[in-house]
């Protein structure tokens, strides 16, 4: 969770990833989940965020946006985004999908790795359910968060993000009531055999942003986001020019800096996340603003 803070001195910084989630982050998501990224040459638990740990929360009623990573993912790839947004204002809260991200660390200590066979990328079944089940996250956490409650907490302006699949859960998520608006940063809006979500099929009376890029964009994107568009309801539709699918997440930042250090090549970088220079401040104004006019907040 990422929020505003009161103050931070003497509260030290968090890092991105723990070391045992490193250790699993380097043997899985680079080189097998994600073959751009190095295998060796990186200290990936040495990675620090800007947030620091425990920090007392400024005492004012916030806004919550809540986040699902792409597929296989884990929550802490979307950090630098999740800051930003806490950093104006918002109360973020990073989902994580057991069994599905390529690691979930528990507050015990406890360590789950993707359960999910490779086939999910083309098996209809397995898909479904990894879709299912990412729902039943989601409304975990709204269930969670009702029964929290607190002063601090607005929960009569809820937002959610995602990427890619959890582009779609965000999206397919404003069928819950509780949700006021949602981000849909480059997922697809339909199964693997091609049934559309019922959000595409009948539209939406809330804010939907879709948001995609050039390097990534194909004909499915191009059905499923019209198919939602064409109910003429309050749905905008974006595209970043010079960038590809992980744009959206921390990529954007670690990329070029491993590119420089000769450990990726220009064209794995083009892969993750496009040739842009001005991928992460795009990113965020892009999210943060549709979040301003979607959720009436000032800071």
């Amino acid at each position: 969770m990422f929020y505003p803070a009161a103050a931070v001195r003497g509260y030290p910084l968090a890092h991105q990833l723990t070391p045992a989630a490193a250790e699993v982050f380097k043997g899985l998501d680079a080189g097998v989940l994600h073959p751009e990224l190095p295998t060796s040459g990186v200290d990936w638990a040495a990675t620090m965020t800007h947030s620091s740990v425990d920090a007392p929360a400024i005492p004012v009623r916030r806004p919550v946006l809540l986040y699902s990573p792409g597929g296989a993912d884990p929550r802490t790839i979307g950090t630098s985004l999740a800051e930003d947004l806490a950093s104006h204002g918002y109360v973020v809260i990073l989902i994580d999908h057991p069994g599905e991200a390529s690691e979930v660390e528990f507050p015990d200590g406890r360590l789950r790795t993707i359960e999910l066979p490779p086939e999910v990328q083309i098996d209809p079944v397995l898909s479904r359910k990894m879709m299912t089940t990412r729902f039943a996250d989601v409304t975990f956490v709204l269930d969670r968060l009702g029964s929290l409650g607190g002063p601090r907490l607005d929960l009569r302006r809820i937002g959610i993000y995602g990427h890619s699949a959890g582009g779609a859960t965000a999206a397919v998520s404003l069928e819950d009531h509780r949700i006021r608006a949602a981000a849909n940063l480059e997922g697809y809006l339909d199964t693997l055999d091609g049934e559309l979500y019922p959000i595409a099929q009948h539209g939406t009376s809330r804010p939907l942003l879709l948001a995609g890029t050039d390097g990534f964009r194909d004909a499915r994107f191009d059905h499923t986001w019209a198919a939602v568009m064409s109910h003429g309801d309050p749905v905008r539709r974006v595209e970043l020019p010079d960038a590809n699918h992980w744009v959206f997440t921390d990529y954007a930042a670690l990329a070029p800096q491993l590119q420089s250090a000769g450990l990726v090549t220009p064209e794995a970088r083009a892969g993750l996340i496009g040739r842009t220079a001005c991928g992460i401040p795009d990113v965020r104004t892009l999210v943060r603003t549709f979040f301003e006019r979607s959720l009436t907040f000032r800071r």
